[in-house]
């Protein structure tokens, strides 16, 4: 009897998939069986991640892409039909764009639009391609546990991955009964983007600082072994939520 967690014969596409959380989601796709689009805007980072993928056993394009560029988000499903259809979509790529993080009142117009484009406008417009592509599949959204509450200091960023978790609820009802769509949330993981955009002292723990009950910071696995879940058909009856990995922040 096969699992319901397993994704063999499945495709996915992962956005932002180069480094950090993305490719950690990535990699555990294709360790329960998906062959991956590895998308992201440098050249080498997709390629060495197609690498792995592949020396896993399993068929990877590494595909340069700027999410921010519809006709890129296109060919990335031209990409997955070459591997045999798409079936698991992932709009991993986000952040913030310039790693400074920002009052909300003192935000000016062009970095709001920047951050709104990348963490926001990206994820609609790679979920509606995703979707026209899609017969049957799942579409699985990247947040934050900066969507819940007030976000001081990263107001902009917040605010968008906000959006994102209002985005997805509306696009699993739009999207039903033949397309899931949720959405991962992390919490604190020290990714590149991560350390770039904070200023935490470097004398002490930074699970100790931030205070995370599980005693720990998170790793690009947690992220993807969450999204692995809702890939599979152990999800089957999931759809329009955001599940928080956050080690209890």
């Amino acid at each position: 009897m096969s699992s319901p967690f397993g994704l063999d014969g499945r495709v996915a596409v992962v956005t932002g998939a180069g480094k950090g959380i993305g490719r950690g989601i990535a990699l555990c796709l294709a360790e329960a069986g998906a062959d991956v689009v590895v998308a992201a805007r440098t050249v080498a980072d997709v390629e060495s991640v197609a690498e792995e993928i592949r020396a896993m056993g399993r068929n990877a394009a590494g595909v340069p892409t700027d999410v921010t560029v519809p006709e890129q988000l296109e060919r990335l499903v031209s990409e997955a039909e070459s591997l045999g259809g798409l079936d698991i979509w992932v709009n991993n790529a986000g952040g913030l764009p310039d790693a400074t993080p920002r009052y909300l009142s003192k935000t000016p117009d062009d970095r709001w639009d920047a951050q709104m484009d990348l963490n926001l406008k990206a994820v609609f417009q790679g979920a509606t391609v995703a979707a026209r592509a899609m017969e049957k599949g799942v579409i699985i959204n990247i947040s934050s546990t900066a969507a819940r509450g007030g976000s001081f200091k990263n107001g902009p960023y917040g605010a968008s991955k906000a959006a994102v978790n209002a985005l997805t609820s509306t696009m699993a009802l739009e999207f039903a009964p033949n397309i899931r769509v949720n959405a991962v949330g992390p919490g604190p993981i020290p990714t590149e983007n991560f350390r770039e955009s904070t200023n935490f002292p470097d004398d002490k723990p930074l699970e100790k600082i931030i205070g995370v009950p599980l005693g720990r910071m998170g790793e690009p696995e947690d992220i993807g072994y969450a999204v692995v879940y809702l890939a599979s058909d152990a999800a089957s009856w999931v759809t329009g939520q955001c599940l928080y990995v956050s080690g209890g922040t």
